[in-house]
């Protein structure tokens, strides 16, 4: 595991030096490499220069380039998770932090185990279901959705469909290990990365659901989350 962290790169966005700073700690306590930028343009030069970097955490009000427009210019070229840090917690707000491609939303002020937690639910997640391969393929179609893996997307008939993270999440792992059926317990523990509980069975079912509805022709009769009687959820 400690090998795991030290091949892990981070980089802090914000525009405060004590945030960076305080941020540099956490980071480093959990064994993470880390690199800074003070504002988005400097965000965007140094992903597209390192191509080691492994999670970006980032701030949404900053000078010269937001976060937001940060994120949107680097997901035209990588899939790097990005972790927003911000004090504007509207559900408008979080909602364009997910369009742009954000994959996770801490609200200030925040703890140290709040921010442990959400940074290594995703670097793992990053590293299980997605990878930063440059083989991997941009593009992955199943049935009529296209699945655009640089910028976390999903498109039905020429229109993107808006999902959550966990919803990305299902669907892509789920696409990545087509073929074979999941069980609830292996998707809850693979995706929210904890450990799974009877409760935990509605959690999985109710993000099914909900994944269905936004991408199948019919939800009632779903043809590409199918369902495999005793063994779990599969796409082929």
């Amino acid at each position: 595991m400690e090998n795991e962290k030290e091949s892990v790169k981070v980089l802090i966005v914000d525009d405060e030096q004590d945030i960076r700073t305080l941020l540099n700690i956490y980071l480093k306590r959990l064994g993470y490499d880390v690199v800074e930028a003070a504002d988005g343009v400097e965000a965007v030069e140094t992903v597209r220069a390192d191509k080691d970097i492994d999670l970006i955490v980032m701030d949404i009000m900053m000078p010269k380039l937001s976060g937001t427009e940060a994120c949107q210019q680097i997901r035209e070229f990588s899939s790097i998770p990005v972790l927003f840090l911000t004090a504007k917690t509207k559900e408008p707000d979080q909602n364009e932090a997910y369009d742009v491609g954000g994959d996770d939303f801490l609200a200030k002020p925040f703890t140290q185990s709040e921010f442990n937690r959400k940074v290594n639910a995703l670097i793992r997640r990053y590293k299980v279901y997605c990878g930063k391969s440059e083989t991997d393929p941009k593009n992955i179609s199943v049935g009529n959705i296209n699945i655009d893996s640089f910028k976390r997307i999903v498109i039905k008939n020429g229109e993107v469909i808006k999902l959550t993270d966990k919803e990305y999440a299902l669907l892509f792992f789920l696409v990545e290990h087509r073929g074979k059926p999941w069980s609830l317990e292996a998707l809850y523990e693979n995706i929210w990365q904890e450990k799974y509980l009877p409760s935990s069975s509605n959690t999985v079912m109710v993000h099914i659901l909900r994944l269905r509805q936004k991408i199948e022709d019919n939800s009632a009769q779903p043809e590409i989350i199918r369902t495999i009687y005793g063994k779990g959820y599969q796409v082929d």
